[in-house]
């Protein structure tokens, strides 16, 4: 039940970090996740929350396991340390991004386009009722609420 409800999730996101063993990535994603099921606290996260963490550390894994990052460095490979903290940063920002997504899929689907316009096409709040055809009002009234709605699900996230 939970691979049937979060694994489209899991394998996107893999998927974008290591397109050539997303599958073999996400396979070891789960069964980490059934190892270590008794370490999770829907108190602390909620389940994608806790998959994509543990995504995360698998990706990583899959990259030094393929050459692409050295697990052990000394001081004088800054460069490569630096390479390193950047993959490692690139797949924090796009485990970031999966969970907005699925926090903006949450969201009713006038309430996701209102606050797609005004964040991903940078429009003000006129020139979406303008867009759209809504009243301005009605634009600002399903910001605020959708903003609050999506804050929630990334705070229940962290």
């Amino acid at each position: 039940m939970v691979y049937d409800q979060h694994s489209a999730l899991i394998f996107s996101f893999c998927r974008r970090a290591l397109p050539e063993s997303a599958a073999d990535v996400t396979q070891e994603v789960f069964l980490a996740a059934w190892k270590s099921r008794e370490r999770f606290d829907p108190t602390r996260a909620p389940l994608p929350a806790w998959l994509i963490g543990i995504a995360k550390n698998k990706i990583v894994d899959a990259l030094r396991k393929s050459g692409r990052q050295v697990p052990q460095l000394d001081d004088h490979d800054g460069d490569r340390i630096a390479s390193i903290g950047g993959v490692i940063a690139d797949v924090d920002s796009l485990g970031d991004r999966m969970l907005l997504a699925e926090g903006l899929s949450q969201l009713s689907d006038r309430a996701r386009r209102v606050v797609e316009l005004a964040f991903y096409e940078d429009l003000t709040h006129p020139q979406i009722a303008h867009r759209t055809g809504l009243p301005l009002g009605t634009v600002k009234s399903d910001i605020r609420r959708g903003l609050g709605k999506l804050r929630r699900y990334l705070e229940a996230q962290t």
